[in-house]
């Protein structure tokens, strides 16, 4: 049996924790970090409120329940490392966190759920792709950027993010075209039904 097919069943029969265990396994969340809302089967705050949440009203973001993640739990989750080459400087770096679709199952949505997932930045810049291009183009929550947190004022505290050298169609893209699909600074995920 090899490691992914002892992964599965072992998941499956209860031995090793599923994403959605790992995330919620807090006793007393910190900070939030990044919030997923709308169509999610697993929450843990109520609805958006218009006097707590400025940055959300600033954006028009809504929602009836969400999932918060806060460091530790984003820190739980199987992370990833990626290294693309970055616009900003053209040097290639190594960015880690977990696979988006990880932090989608952590919150309910399944894998072959047909849903289009909006990407907001804390500065209100928004893209939207499906579920199946976010697994397609393994797009990473990065929470590290060469073994240091991302920060924010930087471009944390995670940034939505692939491999664009490796990933078709972008690593054939000029490389200042590469990320467009990446919000840096990423604060919310809107999950709805395609």
């Amino acid at each position: 049996m090899n490691k992914r097919e002892f992964m599965t069943v072992a998941t499956l029969a209860g031995l090793l924790p599923t994403a959605a265990a790992l995330a919620a396994n807090t006793s007393k969340p910190g900070t939030g970090l990044l919030t997923v809302s709308g169509a999610v089967g697993v929450a843990n705050r109520g609805p958006f409120d218009p006097v707590l949440d400025q940055m959300m009203a600033k954006h028009g973001v809504r929602f009836a329940r969400a999932f918060v993640f806060d460091a530790l739990a984003l820190q739980r989750l199987p992370a990833v490392t990626i290294n693309p080459t970055l616009e900003y400087d053209a040097k290639v770096h190594a960015l880690s966190g977990p696979l988006l679709s990880t932090v989608l199952e952590a919150v309910g949505v399944g894998a072959t759920s047909d849903v289009i997932l909006g990407l907001r930045a804390v500065d209100g810049y928004n893209v939207a792709l499906s579920r199946a291009d976010a697994h397609r183009y393994r797009m990473v929550i990065a929470t590290h950027i060469d073994g240091q947190p991302l920060a924010l004022g930087g471009l944390g505290p995670q940034w939505a993010i692939i491999d664009a050298d490796s990933v078709p169609p972008f690593k054939d893209a000029p490389l200042k075209g590469r990320f467009a699909l990446c919000p840096w600074g990423l604060y919310h995920i809107d999950v709805k039904p395609a």
